[in-house]
């Protein structure tokens, strides 16, 4: 074999040696990153796929964490009411006890005392300004607030993004708590009074109406409640969904990968070998000659 014979044939043995381990490499990036996809050029399409989907995950994420803040402020109403609902309740047990003819003056005076003191709990809770629910001052800073948020003026609902796509959203209801049947228990007159008194023959009537408003409006609360906890659970799935397609795409396959190293690793000593016998094989063939 001539001397030109034996630099073609490590030349190709150097270039083959060079692909395998330019795919060496590659295989111990992927193992190593985890990632399948390297650069742009390894799956063009999947990786416009790529972009679609994590964009999409990334938007169900977003839309469940405003699910369960919203979730977390009905919770909040939802208990408010209920508390509202139990002091109603205690105002129209007072009002039906202040009807006994059998108590005494001194008795129904320690009832009217209480249901005051339960109305003013209510209007604190409530809130509003004078022109609302009366009085020598506005109640600017009611309990009934969330994350800033008074519960309890009104108003238009809260529009809540509940999917990936812009049109996907829920409205929150506005509970109106000063006008109608409730604000009309926590009104005062201007010297800080309030216009009802326990022993009024329309109290209980007048307290019947509003813990029905009550009751209407914990009902609509109940039903977004409800609404919501199911998309919750809906966006966890379709995350799960998103999550596992783009970990089809984008995640190395550690099996495949871990044999194909193995492969390339063998192939890499293997043409080592080759290699060095090629280049050994002239200076063999110059002895022979020599000698």
């Amino acid at each position: 074999m001539s001397p030109t014979s034996f630099s073609i044939t490590s030349n190709s043995l150097a270039n083959g040696l060079g692909r395998t381990q330019e795919f060496l490499g590659r295989s111990i990036a992927r193992l190593s990153s985890g990632e399948r996809i390297l650069q742009p050029s390894d799956d063009p399409q999947g990786l416009g796929t790529l972009e679609k989907l994590d964009s999409q995950a990334r938007r169900n994420q977003a839309a469940s964490t405003n699910v369960q803040n919203a979730i977390s402020h009905v919770q909040a109403t939802d208990g408010m009411i209920a508390t509202i609902g139990n002091a109603l309740t205690r105002l129209s047990e007072l009002a039906t006890r202040a009807k006994d003819p059998l108590q005494s003056p001194e008795d129904v005076a320690l009832y009217q005392e209480e249901f005051q003191s339960v109305l003013q709990q209510l209007r604190d809770t409530v809130g509003g300004t004078t022109a609302e629910i009366g009085g020598s001052s506005d109640v600017s800073d009611p309990i009934g607030v969330f994350n800033g948020r008074q519960l309890f003026g009104g108003g238009g609902g809260l529009i809540v993004n509940v999917g990936p796509l812009p049109e996907q959203t829920v409205t929150l209801p506005a509970s109106d708590f000063r006008s109608g049947a409730l604000a009309a228990l926590i009104t005062q007159d201007a010297s800080g009074e309030f216009l009802l008194r326990v022993d009024d023959q329309s109290a209980v009537s007048a307290l019947g109406g509003a813990i029905d408003h009550v009751a209407s409006e914990r009902a609509e609360i109940g039903a977004v409640q409800s609404r919501f906890v199911l998309l919750s659970q809906t966006l966890t799935v379709e995350g799960e969904n998103l999550g596992a397609a783009v970990s089809r795409i984008r995640d190395a396959d550690v099996a495949t990968e871990t044999t194909q190293l193995t492969k390339l690793k063998l192939l890499g000593e293997m043409g080592t070998a080759m290699l060095t016998q090629a280049n050994q094989s002239p200076k063999s063939v110059l002895r022979l000659l020599e000698g």
